[in-house]
């Protein structure tokens, strides 16, 4: 007997998988109808589901194996409604009902190697297996961007966390050895192949496994100030003000914190075009920089770095690292760090020494291999 019977009584008839994700370039941006560059991880949230005939979901998390189900009521749904995790999956149910869609009961369990906490939007992950799944399983036929808004939108309107399409996006949408170069605007994409061992390279991901308190409505302020900084430049995005016009823009803000976050949003969309022409060009290696750039002006002027990434940055780039920038929302989670690959090893024992020598808690070093988006996966 499987663990989804002895939950729930019943046999699953399919298994789900969406994949967190790391942000090659582009990072608070999406919020602002910019261009992002995420690929998604091998690492999966995965669910397990068998219909049910009534009008209720049950969730179960493989993180909490001894907790029993949670019990959601379909036909109770609302906002602020369901605490804790389950919200997310609820929330997409919520969403889709919202949009029109028909879906019944359901049984759900979920298992999970996305590292929670560590920026890598296990929560984008675990809302878009569960649209995915009842999508299927519903015989609904939308498409993955669509799964992808829904999913935002419950994390927006239904959890209260005022997050862009970023991630949902990268969960549904990414392609296996590609990066996807996204225009969150109009969710315009392409597919870039980002074969890093034709270079000799590897893309580290380091996880601090720390997350900062000041962390909680920092994300909704960043994107106030953003929001603020348009409107005082009088453009409906800052997506909307020109690279080559910024100077004269920040003389018009009074506000020296808006004029820092205006900054670093139009000169990260610019970034992000420099990695996809310099892709393009079979030049990976010469991205190098970029993302040690991106670092800075994410430390500096959009202030959602904190000491542990900054570490990182520092112990990877002494150590001969091409180039290292945080990813994610910030204050704590996770790093990205490009090396050449006989160097990955010892740049990974580099940073490891330098968080031990400090006293702090040894970080988690893998590979970011690109990866596909969600799936449906034999069984």
């Amino acid at each position: 007997m499987t663990d989804h019977e002895r939950l729930f009584g019943t046999a699953p008839e399919g298994l789900w998988a969406a994949p967190g994700r790391v942000n090659l370039i582009g990072e608070h941006t999406d919020y602002n109808e910019g261009y992002v560059m995420p690929l998604a991880l091998p690492q999966t949230i995965k669910a397990l589901v068998s219909r049910r005939p009534d009008r209720l979901l049950r969730l179960h998390s493989g993180h909490e194996p001894d907790a029993e189900p949670v019990t959601v009521d379909l036909a109770a749904l609302a906002p602020g409604a369901v605490p804790g995790w389950a919200a997310y999956p609820a929330g997409v149910a919520w969403a889709l009902a919202e949009a029109g869609h028909e879906i019944g009961g359901a049984n759900i369990s979920f298992d999970s190697d996305v590292p929670t906490g560590a920026g890598l939007s296990s929560s984008a992950a675990l809302e878009v297996v569960t649209a995915l799944a009842l999508n299927d399983l519903g015989g609904l036929g939308l498409p993955p961007e669509t799964l992808a808004r829904l999913s935002q939108r419950a994390e927006n309107d239904f959890v209260g966390v005022p997050s862009g399409i970023l991630d949902q996006m990268a969960s549904a949408c990414c392609v296996a050895g590609h990066v996807l170069h996204l225009d969150t605007r109009d969710l315009g994409r392409r597919h870039v192949p980002f074969a890093m061992a034709v270079e000799g390279l590897r893309l580290l991901v380091v996880d601090t496994r720390v997350k900062h308190a000041h962390a909680d409505g920092a994300y909704a302020k960043r994107r106030a100030e953003c929001e603020a900084g348009a409107a005082a430049l009088g453009v409906p995005f800052l997506r909307d003000v020109d690279h080559d016009d910024l100077d004269a823009a920040l003389t018009r803000l009074t506000d020296p914190v808006v004029r820092r976050r205006v900054r670093h949003v139009v000169t990260e969309d610019r970034r992000v075009e420099r990695v996809i022409a310099l892709l393009d060009a079979g030049r990976a290696r010469d991205i190098g920089p970029l993302l040690t750039e991106g670092h800075a002006s994410l430390r500096d002027d959009f202030e959602v770095s904190c000491p542990e990434l900054d570490l990182v940055v520092a112990a990877a780039v002494d150590a001969g690292a091409l180039g290292a920038r945080m990813t994610g929302g910030g204050f704590g989670g996770s790093a990205i760090v490009l090396v050449d690959e006989d160097a990955a090893e010892a740049t990974g024992t580099a940073v490891r020494e330098e968080f031990a020598a400090r006293g702090l808690a040894a970080p988690r070093v893998f590979e970011a291999i690109p990866s596909a988006g969600a799936q449906r996966i034999p069984m």
